[in-house]
């Protein structure tokens, strides 16, 4: 057994704080599913007893106590992580839910906008501009899938259906991934980037990742839309704006940003041929909560280490 996944006994003599944001449906679906009482927020010195909690980020008072799994609502963990070193012991797990559909949808939504210049008829419409512009088939283009995890394979899954060829860019090349018609490393993407039509970015921010995307992948895409669903901080927004006002990345469409919210003085505002679409690509559902939180229960009560659980040493 994992040495951070608790004894099922354990389990249900913890008790089971949630933030004072976690909503009240899902703090009734909470103590359904554990049979113990939910203590909504918390204050003051950190329990003595071992304990369980639920939300977006750990106060730094529960740090030091005897935390023995951490389940966060949201999908990325790099925020909980940075905060300080994670308490020795505990288990921590994410939401994932539906997120990795409702992010592929977006992600093709941007896709098909693309081939049928959404982007131009809208601007054209606002200058009362008749004009005449092809459309462009997405099947046999490339798309280039940055993450092969859970969220990258819904991704790149959705795209394969419209006949997009995809090309995953993982840890272990030539790997099976579902969604993937091929798996390349980061080491081996120059020829990748080059033909695609489309790369999208579904990585978490890690120290591997931080500024992932530098001067030198920008440069090497040959006009392709740049489509950022991970984290802002893997970009190297300087960069991504040489490359868009060089050509090399023909548009960008960024739901997430390295500081967020943007200030209306932010220059992402002002990027040439970029849409912002402020975080919105996957946000948790409360139903997401309810189902990975009982699964992973269902997982711990079994010995098993969740599904979701994140490797604290690799940031995912």
């Amino acid at each position: 057994m994992n040495e951070n996944v608790p004894a099922p006994g354990l389990l249900t003599r913890a008790r089971l704080l949630a933030a004072p944001a976690v909503g009240a449906s899902v703090v009734r679906d909470l103590e359904r599913i554990t049979g113990l009482p939910v203590e909504q927020g918390f204050s003051g010195a950190p329990p003595q007893e071992p304990f369980i909690c639920v939300g977006a980020a750990l106060p730094e008072e529960l740090r030091g106590g005897p935390l023995v799994w951490f389940h966060s609502v949201n999908a990325g963990t790099d925020a909980l992580l940075s905060a300080g070193p994670w308490p020795s012991g505990a288990l921590l797990t994410r939401t994932v839910g539906r997120m990795g559909e409702r992010i592929a949808q977006y992600v093709l939504a941007w896709v098909l906008a693309d081939c049928q210049s959404v982007p131009g008829f809208a601007a054209a419409h606002a200058r009362a501009e008749w004009r005449r512009v092809p459309s462009e088939l997405a099947s046999g283009q490339t798309a280039v899938v940055y993450g092969t995890g859970r969220i990258g394979s819904s991704v790149a899954g959705l795209l394969r259906a419209c006949g997009i060829r995809t090309v995953g860019v993982g840890r272990a090349p030539g790997a099976e991934r579902a969604g993937f018609d091929r798996v390349v490393t980061a080491d081996d993407d120059t020829a990748s980037l080059a033909s695609a039509r489309w790369v999208v970015s579904t990585l978490p921010l890690t120290p591997a990742t931080a500024g992932f995307f530098g001067a030198e992948r920008f440069a090497g895409m040959g006009g392709a839309t740049f489509v950022n669903v991970g984290r802002g901080a893997t970009v190297d927004m300087r960069a991504l704006e040489d490359g868009l006002r060089s050509g090399a990345v023909g548009r960008a469409v960024l739901d997430v940003l390295p500081v967020e919210p943007a200030a209306p003085d932010d220059p992402c505002w002002r990027l040439p041929r970029t849409v912002v679409t402020s975080h919105s690509a996957g946000i948790t559902a409360d139903e997401d909560i309810v189902t990975d939180f009982a699964a992973c229960w269902d997982a711990l009560a079994a010995g098993r280490v969740p599904a979701t659980a994140v490797d604290v040493v690799r940031g995912y």
